[in-house]
């Protein structure tokens, strides 16, 4: 694994996605390569200022079609500036989110259509998809679980909806990945930290 790839991590809240961003990281700066990780919103100066007016806001917060621009917007930014010249410098790049968050929960969530969300896509970030997305998939239990001890019931604007809308993405999520079995590894995150990063490795064997 000499040459750079772009990996996402998807799934819903209390996944483990920033854990096994961290673990991948890791392990793959042990193998000599260059690694940048980031995340959704975010990564870069403007991505995060996105960011903060994306989870920041009091109240009912943004319509879903404003929610969606903001997100294209940031990604934008943190596509041009950041994963673009990273890739071509041949790191590896592992982002906590990408554009399939948006499909799930702008899309499926928010009532958008994913045409919709993809076409955003396309004008802000050139329609660029991972090379690999790994979809950590969670029962609720588990998911509350972890959330609960992450977050000591201080949920985010978007975490922190009904548990109807998480349904709505998880269901969203398990629609793209049978719709390109090619690009999504589907892990079960039920298990260990340690187990799920020994199955992402083996799915990230693939892109050797």
């Amino acid at each position: 694994m000499s040459e750079g790839r772009f990996i996402a991590f998807e799934g819903g809240e209390g996944a483990g996605k920033s854990t096994q961003t961290r673990l991948l990281a890791e392990a793959l700066r042990a193998r000599k390569l260059e690694v940048v990780t980031t995340r959704e919103p975010g990564g870069t100066p403007g991505a995060e200022a996105i960011r903060a007016l994306l989870l920041g806001i009091e109240g009912d917060g943004w319509h879903p079609r404003a929610e969606a621009l903001l997100f294209a917007a940031a990604r934008s930014d943190h596509v041009e500036r950041l994963i673009v010249p990273a890739l071509a410098r041949g790191a590896w790049v592992i982002c906590d989110r990408f554009v399939d968050s948006s499909r799930a929960y702008q899309g499926g969530g928010g009532g958008l259509s994913d045409g919709e969300v993809m076409e955003l896509h396309r004008i802000g970030s050139g329609g660029l998809l991972p090379d690999l997305t790994v979809l950590i998939e969670v029962s609720p239990d588990v998911a509350e679980a972890r959330l609960d001890a992450r977050d000591s019931g201080a949920a985010d604007r978007i975490g922190g909806r009904s548990a109807a809308f998480h349904a709505k993405v998880a269901a969203a999520f398990d629609r793209f990945a049978a719709a390109d079995p090619s690009r999504f590894a589907r892990i079960d995150g039920n298990g260990s930290a340690e187990s799920i990063h020994i199955a992402v490795i083996a799915a990230l064997e693939a892109l050797a």
